[in-house]
């Protein structure tokens, strides 16, 4: 039986990669594994953004194709085309749904765009406030929104590209 001293056993079991460490296959279970923690929905009807593209989003495992409304407990088409198409009859069904939304989230595409300020205003007057965003952080917003029992909606328009470190 062979017997090693404390700095031999240090050597093998506990030696820590340096920028000259060539990582073996033990190496790699050791220090390439992550773990993730994903938010527990309290209830199932409740809505969560998982993944967006170019072509649409996925939202409670389902795939939602082109611009969508997201509310408490469903998913809707939105025709829209572009920020450019978002007028006070677009928007009307936020303010005609009972419970009332506190926060409408805008996600416009791949940068914040412009939207009327008459079609902002006809909004707020019925007293839903207006988050307006890029698709990529309105979708962030959303999920914090309703992890926190906001009543809120989405508006999103996939944006047209995607950077390069996304795709």
């Amino acid at each position: 039986m062979k017997h090693f001293n404390l700095r031999q056993v240090e050597f093998f079991f506990c030696r820590q990669p340096s920028r000259g460490h060539k990582l073996t296959p033990m190496d790699d279970e050791m220090y390439q594994k992550t773990t993730i923690t994903l938010l527990e929905r309290d209830s199932p009807e409740t809505m969560f953004i998982e993944n967006y593209s170019s072509n649409g989003f996925l939202i409670n495992g389902d795939r939602v194709i082109g611009p969508c409304a997201v509310i408490p407990r469903a998913v809707l088409q939105w025709n829209v085309g572009s920020y450019k198409d978002i007028t006070e009859d677009s928007l009307a069904l936020f303010h005609l749904l009972e419970p009332k939304i506190e926060i409408l989230v805008l996600g416009l595409g791949h940068k914040v765009e412009r939207v009327d300020p008459q079609v902002l205003r006809f909004i707020r007057r019925k007293g839903i406030a207006v988050e307006i965003q890029d698709t990529a952080n309105a979708c962030a917003t959303f999920n914090f929104l309703t992890s926190d029992r906001r009543m809120a909606a989405a508006a999103l328009i996939p944006p047209s590209y995607l950077p390069k470190e996304l795709v």
